[in-house]
């Protein structure tokens, strides 16, 4: 390559020019980032299932839409459940930017919204699941089955599904702050 003056610029090749811009700094990373942003969507979809079928028993049950019998009321827990549609949004919007807040926020109000409720209602429905369990007896129902024993079925998904989420939340964050640490090194 020569320069207006004429002469040639020496020691420069084509080698030497690395592009930086649209590139991540640790391929690794990136590699991580992806595979961890992969389960999490995987996952906020679980959660998005849970939480509609959460959702519908409370609309049905008080709208009316069915007899009780069908569909009982929901217990009490299952309304500040409804609330973990926040963690699942603050998630979502975290993943397309690497978004550091909304994945913070997103990990803590899981904890919340998420799992609180979870834990308060194991101990809500459990004198009603020694009862069924110890005398056959349920009261409430949702299509025919006991309405305790599905929504502990709904309960033990949700638990896993909130494990694992804040889990790989926690690794992906680890991830994007090795990477923006890397960046101020050079």
């Amino acid at each position: 390559m020569t320069s207006r003056g004429g002469s040639k610029t020496a020691g420069t090749t084509k080698s030497d020019f690395k592009p930086t811009r649209g590139r991540p700094s640790t391929h690794s990373n990136y590699q991580m980032s992806a595979a961890l942003k992969s389960e999490i969507r995987k996952l906020n979809f679980v959660h998005l299932v849970t939480w509609l079928l959460v959702a519908a028993q409370v609309t049905v049950s008080h709208l009316d839409l069915v007899s009780h019998d069908t569909v009982s009321m929901p217990y009490q827990w299952e309304y500040p459940y409804l609330l973990s549609l926040f963690p699942l949004a603050a998630s979502s919007f975290s993943l397309p930017k690497n978004n550091i807040s909304y994945l913070v926020i997103s990990m803590i109000s899981s904890g919340l919204f998420s799992v609180a409720p979870l834990i308060y209602g194991s101990m809500e429905m459990f004198p009603v699941a020694q009862l069924l369990y110890r005398h056959g007896k349920a009261y409430r129902f949702i299509f025919g089955f006991s309405a305790v024993t599905v929504m502990y079925l709904v309960m033990v998904v949700a638990v896993q599904v909130h494990g694992w989420q804040i889990y790989y939340s926690k690794k992906l964050l680890d991830s994007w702050f090795d990477d923006t640490q890397e960046k101020k090194k050079k």
